[in-house]
This record gives structure tokens, sequence and C-alpha cells, in this order.
């Protein structure tokens, strides 16, 4: 199996592991004190349906990048608005001023998204 295609699936199942399993439990990386996932989104001044979407987004572009293993095009959409999704989860962390600690699962999940764009082109 392809190192990119590894990527996908790991950025993936992450994604699907924060939305589906650990959506109401606390973390060290939610933003401000905020115990789960909807209270983060408040904590950034989101409005709730933003959670919904954004919780959507996230699943939808995680199931495209499975499916991007066998279709590049795909691969190469969903790689592409993930990263927008982490660049503005970071900039979220920032506006709170959360330490750097925080935006490390946004970071390197972009990482990976960039490393699949980068070697992809």
């Amino acid at each position: 199996m392809n190192f990119l295609y590894i990527l996908n699936i790991v950025i993936a199942l992450a994604i699907f592991n924060v939305w589906f399993f650990r959506y109401n439990k606390k973390t060290p990386f939610r933003g401000g004190d905020a115990s789960n996932l909807m209270q983060e989104f408040k904590v950034y001044g989101l409005p709730k349906w933003m959670f919904y979407l954004t919780g959507s987004a996230k699943i939808l572009l995680s199931i495209a990048l499975i499916l991007g293993i066998w279709f590049k095009e795909i691969n190469l959409f969903a790689s592409v608005l993930l990263s927008l999704i982490m660049l503005i989860a970071i900039i979220m962390h920032i506006k709170v001023n959360d330490p750097l600690k925080k935006s490390v699962p946004a970071l390197t999940i972009l990482f990976f998204l960039l490393t699949i764009l980068f070697n992809s082109i």
C-alpha cells in the first residue's frame, strides 16, 4: 500500500474518531475551556449551524479521502477543502489565544494533507 494512501486513511480515521467517538468528551486539545465539541464552537463564537456544517463537511470529506485512494480527482478535492478547514481551525485557536499545544492535531492533519497534495500534483 502506498504511503499516501495510508495518510488518507489515517486522516479519515482521526476525523471519524473526533466526530463520532470523542465529540462529547473533554480533551487537552479543545479550544478554550470547552469540555466537548459543541462548546468548542461556542468558545470560538461560532453559531450552532456552523457546528453541524463543519461536522458534516469533515465526515463527507473524510469519506472522499478514502474514495480518493481510487479516484485521484476526488482525493485532490477533499485534500484541498480539508486543508482549508484545518487552516481555519488553527486560526480559531489563535483567535481565542489557545496555547500552541491545542493546535497540534489540526497542524498535524494539515501537514499530512499538504503532503498528499504536493505528492499528488
